[in-house]
């Protein structure tokens, strides 16, 4: 009896020892778990530049870029790039144009999303844009996926098909986001001997609205009002130019360099 006694004991003894250590166990690791992810933090994927190695001192390249003016008219504006060695300045040459804010910043978004496409540095060149306008006010963002294919097409120095055109906003990812007035950019596209007009996803085609009057009889009064109809336009049937739509600067690329 006194062995069993002591064999359980024993037993008891040993399960507390063992329960002891299980929890001394559960502990160390959760202090090693706390300490990794408290010290442990991944890094960055860095994005690796090679610096520029342009084929002559200057490279200049223009595109053909459709706007509207203050009244919503379509005006044709030409911007064109210089780039060359120097100290990483973006520099902008105005003819004019009254230079909105947001135009400056596509400028340095067009750049940015330039350096991530082509990998290459431009700390030891400066680009100096041109724009001309034939309007007292263009602006806003919609020359920014126009402005990054010019700024790829210096970096790389390939030349750029004269008939074609884009409208739309840059993204820092290379996406190109919606922009207005796009049957009237067309249109001025066509009268400039624009063959292929590329927009933003969806912008083939424009919602315009037109006013009705609509009168109507009571006893002998006629009452009169006027109505906003919705009409779908397909710009490229309505303007006669072909119209495709691009939803990042990659794509459209492939309709602008020349190799």
């Amino acid at each position: 009896m006194e062995r069993k006694i002591e064999r359980i004991m024993k037993r008891k003894k040993e399960g507390k020892i063992l329960t002891i250590i299980l929890i001394f166990l559960v502990i160390l690791l959760g202090i090693l778990f706390i300490f990794y992810g408290f010290y442990y933090k991944p890094q960055p994927k860095e994005i690796t530049y090679k610096f520029a190695t342009l084929s002559s001192d200057v490279v200049v390249k223009g595109i053909k870029v459709p706007a509207v003016d203050k009244e919503g008219r379509g005006v044709m504006t030409e911007v064109i790039v210089e780039a060359m060695p120097g100290v990483g300045r973006t520099l902008v040459d105005i003819n004019n144009l009254l230079f909105w804010a947001d135009t400056q910043e596509s400028i340095r978004e067009a750049k940015d999303v330039a350096m991530n496409y082509t990998k290459v540095n431009l700390d030891n060149y400066d680009l100096i844009y041109h724009i001309y306008a034939n309007a007292s006010i263009v602006g806003g963002p919609s020359a920014g996926a126009a402005i990054t294919v010019l700024t790829i097409a210096a970096i790389l120095n390939k030349s750029i098909r004269e008939d074609v055109a884009i409208t739309g906003a840059i993204n820092h990812d290379g996406s190109i986001g919606p922009v207005g007035d796009i049957l009237e950019k067309a249109k001025i596209a066509k009268q400039n001997n624009i063959n292929l007009f590329l927009v933003p996803l969806t912008q083939s085609k424009e919602v315009v609205y037109e006013e009705k009057k609509i009168c109507k009889k009571y006893g002998n009064v006629e009452y009169c009002r006027v109505e906003q109809i919705p009409k779908v336009i397909n710009i490229a049937e309505e303007v006669g130019i072909e119209v495709k739509e691009v939803k990042n600067i990659e794509e459209a690329l492939s309709y602008f360099l020349i190799d």
